[in-house]
C-alpha cells in the first residue's frame, strides 16, 4: 500500500506526550498566535507522516519529541508503550519497532501528529502550533478514509479541536471517519497503569473490527 502525501496543509509526525494541560492550546483572550508560532505550525515535521487511502485506523500524537525527533520515527521513546499496546491489543500481527514504522501500512494502521513542533514535552505547546490542524485532519478524513482517527491522549484531541475529550470513542465525526481518544502512552502518563491503556486499546481493536475498517 503506497503512502499518500498531505504536505500541502502543513507537516507531520508522532511521539506523543503526557496529558498536561496546555492553557493556550485552547484559545481565550489573550491567546492569539503569534507570528512566530504560525510558522512553526506550519514548518516540517522531523518526523514523516505514515499515511495511506483506506485505512483501519490512523493514530494521532500530539507532537514531536526530542527522541521521536531524533530517530525520524513516531513513539521513538523506549519507555513509551505505544508500540507495546499495538501488539498486545492484537492490532498488529508482531511487535513493531519504531524504525518499521512504514510496514505498519500493511496492517492498516497509519500515523500522524496533531501538532508538528518538537518540543521537550506537550507542555511547551502553544496554540499556534495547532493552527491548520483540524482542517488537516479533515482534509485527511475526507481524501484517505480511514475508518477511525485514533488520538494518543486527550490533549492530542483537545489541541486540534480546543475542547475537551473523554476516553473513548467521540460524537464527533470527520467526514465519515469515527474519532476515538485513547490514554497517553507517554512515560510522562505514567499514572495510569498498563492494564488501563490495555483496556483503551482493545476496546478500539474491536469497535475497527466490528466496522469492518
Amino acid at each position: 500500500m503506497a503512502a499518500h502525501d498531505l504536505t500541502a496543509s502543513g507537516p507531520r509526525d508522532a511521539a506523543t506526550r503526557g496529558e498536561q494541560p496546555h492553557p493556550r492550546a485552547a484559545g481565550g483572550a489573550g491567546d492569539a498566535a503569534t507570528p512566530a508560532e504560525t510558522r512553526n505550525a506550519t514548518s516540517a515535521s522531523a518526523v514523516p507522516d505514515v499515511l495511506a487511502p483506506g485505512l483501519r485506523i490512523v493514530f494521532v500524537g500530539i507532537n514531536p519529541g526530542r527522541v521521536s525527533a531524533a530517530a525520524r520515527a513516531h513513539f521513538a521513546n523506549p519507555r513509551n508503550d505505544f508500540w507495546r499496546l499495538l501488539h498486545a491489543a492484537r492490532l498488529t500481527s508482531r511487535l513493531y519497532e519504531p524504525c518499521e514504522q512504514h510496514a505498519l501500512l500493511a496492517e492498516g494502521i497509519g500515523l500522524t501528529n496533531a501538532a508538528y513542533r518538537t518540543t521537550r514535552g506537550s507542555a511547551d505547546l502553544r496554540r499556534g502550533d495547532f493552527a491548520g490542524s483540524a482542517e488537516r485532519l479533515e482534509r485527511l478524513a475526507r481524501e484517505l478514509a480511514p475508518g477511525w482517527l485514533a488520538f494518543v491522549g486527550k490533549e492530542a484531541y483537545r489541541g486540534p479541536f480546543g475542547e475537551r475529550s473523554r476516553l473513548g470513542p467521540q460524537e464527533r465525526t470527520l467526514a465519515e471517519t469515527r474519532l476515538f481518544v485513547l490514554p497517553s502512552t507517554s512515560p510522562a502518563n505514567a499514572a495510569v497503569p498498563w492494564h488501563e491503556r490495555l483496556r483503551w486499546f482493545r476496546m478500539l481493536a474491536e469497535l475497527s473490527s466490528a466496522s469492518g475498517s
